[in-house]
């Protein structure tokens, strides 16, 4: 142990994204682990970053957001989902999206609260939850379809939750989840004075007849709602980190409580050019043309999966598949992943880091596919090689 690191740190050891992207580097594999696009963002979002750049934007924005970039999420919202939202009191330009639940959290629960997630969860949750004294309480998506039980969903919520955290949709398990569901959860954040987090970073990339909805949206969840997102997914730019909060202003002001003493303010030049994307894709075809690119990708990767045997589960929105791996002989997800990685060259992450028991996962392979289609092509002719567990494994 690092006699350097706190307990609250050494506790949590090393997320597994880093650890499967370095070994894929190591191995020359492809690598469908780590979810970021493998292709550029808008030429008019680089330009106007440049001309940021050029006209000396280069110094500290106001904390909460460049007024531009508060009104054009403001304006998002509305007109795709009818939130209406005011700019200056109710949205908070953050360091992307973990550092909006970071705040969230750092600005909400105090020492033993609950968060009620959803299993399998980002694995981001239970780590920010604990940064501020509180915990989490995981309720179990079930395969194959990725419902869940109401009751057992009743049982989580106690006299000491303080929020439930919706990833919507879900990563890694790519669900949209229904009004009936959203419903059924406002009705008990209402019953239990709790506040419903959001994170919706996939909300524009969604598939087939599923629609996205806001919990925010739902009766009774204006003022209890915290919808958290990022420019970063939608418009293929997660490294300028640009997301942010919106909520009312009384939550508004707990979250810029945490905000300011964590990173105060975000790049100006980007936050200038988020707003240029934000404000061209609400009059132009970009939405509808990320819809169906992803859709081509997701089925490019789906054909490619079962071609080699592995079953894919249902997945309505996010750039993830999740594929069965039960009838391969492995042990367990990570000894799966780890084969594919140095037997057949392709990176996938083991499912099982995003459940509070390892041990009780379900065998399975996060692929993204937000890569380049001939990239998929080539994992799928390299998964077509993909054999059964080697004895005694």
């Amino acid at each position: 142990m690092n006699r350097y690191a706190s307990k609250r740190v050494a506790s949590l050891g090393t997320t597994v994204f880093g650890e499967i992207s370095q070994l894929a580097n190591e191995l020359g594999a492809i690598n469908l682990g780590q979810g970021f696009p493998g292709f550029a963002g808008p030429d008019i979002v680089k330009s106007a970053a440049k001309q940021a750049i050029d006209a000396n934007q280069n110094q500290y924005a106001p904390p909460y957001g460049i007024p531009r970039l508060q009104q054009a999420i403001a304006d998002t919202y509305q007109r795709a989902y009818g939130l209406s939202a005011d700019p200056g009191s109710e949205v908070t330009v953050t360091t992307g999206a973990t550092e909006a639940l970071l705040a969230t959290m750092l600005g909400i629960l105090n020492p033993g609260d609950e968060v009620v997630v959803f299993e399998p969860f980002y694995d981001a949750y239970p780590a920010q939850a604990s940064f501020a004294g509180g915990s989490t309480r995981p309720v179990r998506l079930q395969t194959p379809d990725w419902s869940f039980d109401p009751d057992e969903l009743a049982r989580a919520f106690n006299e000491r939750t303080r929020a439930i955290l919706i990833t919507n949709p879900h990563n890694p398990t790519g669900k949209v989840f229904t009004e009936e569901e959203l419903d059924l959860i406002a009705d008990l954040c209402q019953a239990h004075d709790a506040i419903a987090i959001t994170d919706e970073v996939y909300d524009r990339i969604i598939f087939d007849d599923a629609v996205h909805v806001p919990i925010a949206t739902r009766p009774g969840m204006r003022d209890r709602s915290i919808t958290i997102n990022s420019t970063g997914k939608t418009f293929s730019m997660t490294g300028w980190k640009i997301g942010y909060a919106i909520a009312s202003p009384e939550l508004t002001e707990a979250i810029r409580g945490a905000h300011q003493f964590i990173t105060f303010a975000t790049a100006t030049p980007f936050q200038e050019a988020m707003a240029t994307a934000l404000e061209d894709a609400l009059e132009s075809s970009y939405y509808a043309d990320l819809k169906s690119r992803y859709t081509a990708l997701r089925n490019t990767m789906k054909a490619g999966l079962e071609n080699a045997g592995l079953p894919v589960l249902p997945a309505s929105g996010s750039f993830f598949l999740l594929a069965d791996a039960a009838g391969r002989g492995f042990e367990d997800d990570v000894t799966f992943c780890m084969h594919l990685l140095r037997e057949v060259g392709v990176a996938a992450i083991p499912p099982s880091a995003f459940y509070q028991d390892p041990s009780t996962a379900p065998i399975l392979a996060r692929f993204c596919f937000a890569k380049e289609s001939d990239m998929l092509e080539a994992a799928a002719q390299r998964l077509a090689n993909l054999s059964q567990a080697p004895a005694g494994s």
